[in-house]
């Protein structure tokens, strides 16, 4: 069946069962869960061994429970010890099944897996699915993106990039739709219907070669930020163990709390995500990880 849809068609049917798997199915997947977060573990590690990429677990226990990262490594061709990563998180929050948050952004990274996969690109490309982003462990080193990074740089790993995808499924075109922190409201549009790349101020040259590399290859709405990580919301993600690390690093995010109104909520439902924009962001990303892996200077 799959045969007879366009790419995008059957881009979105994907992420749809990914997002209505996780979310549905399986349903609020975290510590106090423990068989809701091991069967998410399995089902990312068997979507990507369908996607055709081997999966490498590191392992960590926290709260009595078995926690996985999980990573899968695409070898560059030239610059192998050139690496860039993009990561999301699988855990969700305490009562909410989390579909945008962040079924969708593992979706995203699944299918970028699925994307870059048959490629042969210049630098090597590593893709996280993490545990444990959620409270009580965000801001701790229990948090699974904290595990992998301060790993990375103890092994002395050249991560010239990082991406997080923290929430890819929520836009609307409604004015007024989409809120700020104090003051960017005045810079940025009113309507919530753009994907949007947010860093650090360290990590802001990389995060201008990301925005152009994906408007290189796609038309759909993107703004950018980079920011004193003490605004609200800034570094509420796995980037966040990144800068710390040392490492460069990129949220990409439909905005959370800015625009959704089911964040953190039992209300998070497979039904409200835009799957064919969320597939439209997606491809973008997949094409501009790969220009940057080939480019003759990366971040």
């Amino acid at each position: 069946m799959e045969a007879t849809l366009s790419r995008e068609q059957a881009s979105q049917r994907r992420l749809r069962r990914h997002v209505q798997t996780l979310a549905q199915t399986l349903g609020e997947r975290n510590v106090w869960r423990p068989d809701a977060l091991h069967a998410a573990a399995d089902y990312i590690r068997g979507a990507f061994a369908e996607a055709g990429c081997n999966v490498e677990p590191q392992v960590y226990e926290t709260h009595g429970v078995h926690c996985e990262n999980l990573e899968v490594t695409l070898p560059g061709s030239a610059c192998r010890g050139e690496i860039i990563v993009a990561g999301a998180h699988y855990d969700t929050v305490r009562g909410s099944p989390g579909a945008d948050d962040n079924a969708s952004g593992v979706a995203g990274l699944i299918e970028i897996a699925r994307a870059l996969q048959p490629r042969s690109l210049r630098r090597t490309v590593k893709l996280v699915a993490f545990v444990n982003e959620e409270s009580p462990f965000f801001f701790t080193h229990r948090m699974g993106s904290w595990v992998y990074a301060s790993a990375a740089r103890r092994r002395g790993d050249d991560i010239r990039l990082m991406l997080s995808l923290e929430m890819l499924g929520c836009y609307s075109d409604a004015p007024g739709s989409q809120a700020y922190p104090p003051l960017l409201r005045w810079f940025y549009p009113r309507r919530g219907d753009f994907i949007a790349f947010v860093s650090n101020l360290r990590s802001r040259h990389a995060l201008g070669a990301l925005v152009r590399a994906f408007r290189s290859h796609s038309d759909f709405p993107a703004e950018r930020l980079a920011s004193p990580a003490i605004v609200p919301g800034v570094a509420w993600s796995d980037q966040w163990s990144f800068w710390r690390a040392g490492y460069r690093a990129v949220m990409v995010t439909d905005t959370a709390f800015y625009r959704y109104a089911h964040y953190h909520a039992a209300t998070d439902t497979p039904e409200k995500i835009d799957y064919a924009r969320m597939a439209r962001v997606t491809d973008g990303l997949a094409q501009a990880i790969a220009m940057l892996a080939d480019s003759a200077r990366c971040p």
